[in-house]
């Protein structure tokens, strides 16, 4: 289901988002492409309720707004990002690419994935699609685009 949504996330970004999708026709040009119909469905599924965000349509998040407040994450939280992918999470609050809100948005859609295997690769690009898909966040994908893609120029001595 993961590569489906790379997959689409990487061919559609600059598609109009107003365009709209024949889902029929998308299915047929994923399973062209190799994709099994339960993993096209499920992904399909996981963009519609990320699109429940863009729409208001998701249920408000009750979130402690003290600066000294602290996430804690449930045990199957903690099995699907490991320490690595936690402290990048920590890491996006406090360079304010993600809010507490985003945050919340982005360990939701984690956790609805049907992945086997997670890692901070997979990480970085679900906080991409959740900021690619809500009003307001630019100038934030902007930045996590950039820290996506940078490359490492060499060491500096």
């Amino acid at each position: 289901m993961f590569d489906v949504l790379m997959y689409l996330f990487e061919t559609y970004i600059h598609t109009e988002p107003e365009a709209r999708v024949d889902q029929d026709k998308l299915t047929r040009d994923l399973t062209d492409v190799g994709f099994e119909r339960e993993d096209i469905y499920n992904a399909l599924m996981w963009l519609e309720k990320l699109a429940d965000y863009q729409d208001g349509l998701a249920e408000p998040m009750q979130l402690a707004a003290d600066p000294l407040s602290m996430r804690i994450y449930t045990e199957d939280e903690s099995r699907r990002l490991d320490a690595d992918c936690r402290g990048f999470l920590l890491f996006l609050e406090q360079i304010q690419v993600l809010n507490l809100e985003t945050r919340e948005m982005v360990i939701e859609r984690i956790m609805a994935l049907d992945a086997d295997e997670f890692d901070l690769e997979d990480l970085k690009w679900v906080v991409l699609m959740v900021l690619f898909n809500l009003p307001g966040c630019e100038n934030a994908y902007q930045q996590m685009e950039e820290l996506l893609f940078e490359t490492s120029e060499g060491q500096l001595h």
